[in-house]
């Protein structure tokens, strides 16, 4: 998109000019888009001039002296009181004549909201427009009566006489007057008329009607500036007077109250109360917690209680030597009070360079020298600072605000100056506090104002038509502007960008995490969720280590940090932050990068490689290149988390070599798996002991009936196709009971059982059969068979088909025997036979020798040479894996192609026959479907790391990859499970249709160093007053708006998308994670 993109389409500029002045008129409707009668303005207008009119019924009578102001605001807020009230049951009135109607009427809902039908100046449809009315019936009654209150005291507060006396001006009584009143029917009409939306709308939705609210608040605030000494000021400090001097009647114990207070107020007390819980109740059991998985809880024992008590006692101590000393007028460079300054200034800068030399640039500016060129050892440096920042973590802003009022202490050395005559120390250290915040919030604002104003001309995508004019205005108002920012920064409120433009406004005051709701609630969930889920629980333990280094800087609440790892991007809030502990908010941007996120990802990219992996070509001391950019770099954590690696399988998967070895393989890996299986199967049986307790019913489910029916056998085959049915060729006589050149009775050596034949005729011609074969059968049985490839799929669950029993020469084979379902596949004969001869014998026996069976109580010791020698479960294991080849391969000896092989390894394979009969069984599909998986990822390391040297090898292979490899696909549940479970590896295959090439993901867990950097946090606030503002207020949801195009230097795409739901979209949000810094 073009930087002249619209900042708000034709619709919404329409919506936007109505909106407006019913925002700044606080309700009245006057703009409707649409032709409207002349009465729906002059109702709006009367109502909206009521406040006024009864308030002057009572100024009136207080200028004519009839009545006192006191009985003139009483007057004016019950005649308002009354009229609220009046004109609610009017809309309850209107709602009740017309309900019925309503249900009935079917209307247009895309201008519903807008269009109206009106019939006369008092209908009910008219009402209902202009008097909308309330949700519940408590709120009609309450914001009725505060409409009253609020007229009372506006007419009480606009009384001329007071004004004239104020002001001394009649001219200045008259603009007060009038102006006054119009602020005070904007409050009126907003509360009980028609509520205005506000441009602070804070979520988009008001459930319980706060918005009502608003307006008037504020001009009670106004009010009761003035009201204050009278009534809220005398009565809390006599009240306060009285309780401290009841209960505490010395000024130190004041002090030593309010600093122990105030200490314990700066612990995490739940968080220490739950584990003082814990602690108590191992106790109590006399045993140590087993596996209980404390994750970031805080832990109290003996140590911590002794650190907490001596630290209070410090504090204690030194607050009653500071009261002892701060009265002393006399101030000298040799007192305590300057002994004690000397001592603090040098603790200050040490632990301002202790801190700074943890971070990659100093004060973000010149590049840090002591700063480790390697990356991999600044772990090793961070534990170093560690043991020297440990005792002064989260005390910089006091130590920094004792200091400075120590410094002027020192230089103000007359006792008469105000500094020392008025003020005491806790007020000095109060305002210096105060001061100390404001100024930074300045700093940062000016930071953010400046970006906004200098890459608005520097960045060209940035630059638009009317951007020259701006910074022209800017440049000419720049005083307007600073106090712009100093006000905002004065009321810690955002200084919000209109459209991020260099377009300033002073916002309203937000929390710290600008939105509403419980922490974490929200996330737009998707399949990349779990790739944060994984990884956040090892970065806050990293996060808990950096900030107790003070690697991350000067921590505060509302601060935020940007990590970036590979395609992943964490945003990170300090939500709150107390002596030993610091609550974040960690969340997790999307990884499917569109345009806009990819230019600002690549941007942060180039930042943090600038900042630690070219630092062997730095210079000493040499400027950050992106000091304007609101991302400075800060440190790197090591976190365990997954790598990513994707490669191109141009060569493998499309070489005829490596595919001429699939399918032997593929035979071997589900030879092996087929008897893990069975084998951990057999773990759950007991032992056979001999064969004559096989043969009395040790394992049920395996005996079957002596007596098979050969109907039942032909009419329950599972499926039948050309590929199962005796061929005719060209040579055989149609009058045959069998197709020439084949034997009626043939049988493959070793065939596990009869296999009925079916023989089809030609079609028109006559069948025959012999004899005997026509007693033998049914009508039912005939019909079947002549007309076997027609009929309806049968319910295989109605009639299980029997098979007949296997007489193995072990009795110990029956726990390694395949289920008899799996081998029911229709596979014809001559398959059996030549599976047989492919059949990896020596293989086979090689992984039956691995079987420990140890599980097994008595055993011969002959016991896998038995195994090995009985051809009967042999013959179960090829007809196991020629039901498996079936399913994938079909009958077919040729080739697979790459896009056959990227259908099965995905489960996509087209339908047949063999397929049909696979995932009926869908065990053994999932396990063939796993086979062949494991036989992909086998031939890619094959190709990529040389071949299988022996059997020894190939087990390995295996084994590595059942136990630390998830193989599979992407999109599987199984893979986010195996994520979450943090499997070593995983691997899938991929296909890039575009490009017609197949891809290999490799998810490798390691542990590896994430990048940190630090954001300009009311750059951030700006921009998420902007969003809220323009989605809300202005409804511009256009996702090609401008204020979401990318922006390298501002982090505009990336900024709102760390917003919370519904304005935000990250894909994931923790909870509050209290990290204790101890």
């Amino acid at each position: 998109m073009g930087p002249d993109v619209p900042l708000l389409n034709d619709y919404k500029q329409e919506f936007f000019l109505k909106r407006f002045p019913q925002t700044v008129l606080g309700g009245p409707r006057l703009k409707l888009g649409y032709c409207a009668p002349p009465y729906i303005y002059v109702n709006q207008i009367i109502l909206f001039l009521t406040p006024w009119v009864w308030g002057g019924v009572g100024t009136l009578l207080y200028q004519l002296g009839v009545t006192k102001d006191y009985c003139t605001a009483a007057l004016s807020g019950g005649l308002m009181f009354v009229t609220a009230l009046a004109l609610q049951m009017t809309n309850l009135y209107a709602k009740q004549k017309t309900v019925t109607v309503e249900r009935m009427q079917i209307q247009n809902t895309l201008t519903d909201e807008d269009e109206f039908e009106f019939s006369s100046c008092v209908g009910s449809e008219t009402v209902k427009f202009i008097i909308p009315g309330k949700k519940y019936i408590i709120n009609t009654v309450f914001h009725s009566l505060l409409a009253g209150v609020l007229c009372g005291l506006g007419t009480w507060y606009l009384l001329p006489n007071r004004i004239t006396l104020l002001y001394s001006n009649i001219g200045g009584t008259v603009v007060i007057f009038v102006f006054g009143w119009v602020t005070i029917c904007i409050g009126e009409y907003s509360l009980i008329i028609n509520t205005a939306t506000e441009t602070a709308t804070f979520q988009a939705l008001d459930t319980y009607e706060i918005t009502a609210l608003m307006r008037p608040f504020y001009i009670f605030v106004f009010i009761a500036v003035d009201l204050a000494h009278r009534l809220l000021v005398m009565f809390l400090i006599s009240a306060g007077t009285a309780i401290a001097s009841y209960f505490i009647p010395s000024t130190l114990g004041v002090i030593l109250f309010m600093t122990g207070f105030g200490f314990i107020l700066s612990l995490n007390l739940s968080e220490i109360g739950f584990a003082f819980k814990h602690t108590m109740i191992s106790h109590l059991a006399s045993s140590k917690p087993k596996n209980m998985h404390r994750g970031l809880r805080m832990q109290f024992g003996w140590r911590e209680f002794i650190f907490y008590l001596a630290v209070l006692t410090f504090a204690l101590t030194e607050a009653s030597l500071l009261h002892r000393f701060a009265g002393s007028s006399s101030l000298s460079q040799a007192s305590p009070q300057a002994i004690a300054s000397y001592i603090l200034i040098p603790l200050l800068i040490m632990m301002w360079i202790l801190r700074e030399i943890q971070r990659v640039y100093l004060f973000g500016v010149f590049r840090n020298p002591f700063y480790p060129k390697d990356v991999r050892t600044v772990t090793v440096f961070m534990e170093k600072q560690r043991r020297l920042m440990k005792v002064w973590q989260n005390t910089e802003n006091a130590l920094l605000d004792i200091v400075i009022v120590s410094i002027a202490q020192m230089l103000v050395f007359n006792p008469d100056l105000w500094w020392n005559r008025s003020l005491d120390t806790g007020i000095r250290l109060l305002l210096v506090g105060l001061l100390r915040d404001r100024l930074l919030q300045f700093v940062s604002k000016l930071h953010f104002a400046l970006a906004i104003l200098l890459t608005s001309w520097t960045e060209k995508k940035q630059r638009r038509k009317s951007t020259s004019t701006l910074i022209t205005l800017n440049v000419v108002f720049f005083p307007i502007l600073l106090t712009l920012i100093a006000i905002s920064a004065l009321l810690s409120s955002p200084l919000l960008p209109l459209f991020t433009l260099p377009v300033f406004l002073v916002g309203f005051p937000r929390p710290v995490r600008s939105w509403p709701g419980p922490v974490g609630a929200t996330a737009c969930v998707c399949p990349d969720t779990v790739y944060y889920q994984q990884l956040v629980p090892s970065l806050a333990v990293a996060l808990q280590s950096a900030l107790a280094t003070g690697s991350l800087g000067l921590s505060l609440p509302g601060s935020h940090y940007l990590c970036r790892f590979q395609d992943r991007l964490m945003w990170i809030l300090v939500l709150e932050k107390g002596f030993t502990y610091c609550g974040v908010n960690i969340k997790g941007l999307e990884l499917q990068e569109t345009s806009c996120h990819a230019a600002e990802a690549h941007r942060v990219d180039e930042i943090f490689e600038m900042a630690f992996e070219h630092q062997e070509r730095a210079k000493v001391l040499s400027p950050n290149p992106h000091f304007g950019h609101i991302l400075t770099p800060c440190t790197v954590v090591p976190v365990r988390l997954y790598s990513d690696a994707r490669n191109v399988l141009s060569g493998i998967i499309d070489s005829h070599e490596n595919l001429k070895h699939l399918k032997d393989d593929f035979i071997k890996v589900l030879v092996w798996m087929l008897l893990q299986y069975c084998y951990k199967k057999s773990k759950t049986w007991e032992s056979p002991g001999s064969a004559d307790k096989n043969k009395q019913g040790s394992f049920p489910e395996n005996q079957h009936s002596g007596a098979v029916g050969r109907s039942r056998a032909l009419r329950e085959e599972d499926s039948f196709s050309v590929d199962t049915v005796e061929d005719w060729t060209d040579d055989s006589d149609i009058f045959d009971f069998e197709p020439s050149g084949r034997t009626k009775d043939r049988k493959e050596p070793g065939q596990l059982g009869p296999t009925p034949k079916v023989h089809l005729s030609i079609p028109g011609s006559v069948e025959m059969q012999s004899q005997d074969l026509a007693q033998e059968m049914s009508p039912e049985d005939k019909l079947y068979r002549a007309v076997v490839l027609g009929l309806p799929a049968v319910d295989k669950g109605k009639q299980p088909e029997v098979l007949p029993r296997v007489e193995f020469s072990c009795s110990y084979s029956e726990l390694l025997s395949i289920p008899e379902e799996w081998r029911t596949a229709p596979v014809p004969p001559s398959k059996v036979s030549e599976m047989r001869q492919r059949f990896p014998e020596e293989w086979y026996h090689f992984v039956l020798s691995q079987l420990d069976f140890f599980h097994l109580k008595e055993k011969p010791s002959s016991l896998l040479a038995d195994l090995m020698e009985d051809t009967a479960l042999k013959d179960l294991y090829i007809q196991g894996v020629l039901s498996c080849c079936f399913g994938l391969f079909g009958l077919d000896n040729a080739v697979p192609a790459p896009s056959h092989v990227f259908r099965a390894y995905t489960g996509g394979i087209p339908w047949s026959v063999g397929l049909d009969w696979l995932t009926g069984k869908p065990e053994l599909f999932q396990l063939a479907l796993k086979a062949f998986r494991y036989t992909f990822k086998l031939m890619v390391d094959k190709a990529s790391l040389g071949p299988v040297e022996n059997f020894e090898e190939l087990v390995s292979y295996l084994e590595e990859y059942d136990s630390d490899w998830y193989i599979g696909l992407v999109s599987d549940l199984e893979w986010q499970q195996a994520v979450l479970q943090e499997k070593p590896y995983l691997f899938s295959l991929g296909h890039d249709p575009s490009m017609g090439i197949y891809t290999g993901r490799v998810l490798t867990l390691q542990e590896l160093l994430v990048q940190v950097g630090k954001l300009n946090a009311e750059a951030v606030r700006g921009q998420w007053a902007n969003l809220s503002w323009e989605l809300l207020y202005a409804t511009n949801d256009d996702e090609e708006r401008y204020s979401i195009q990318a922006h390298p230097v501002l982090l505009r795409n990336l900024t709102v998308q760390a917003a919370d739901p519904p304005l935000g979209y990250p894909v994931y949000s923790s909870g509050l994670l209290q990290l204790p810094l101890l």
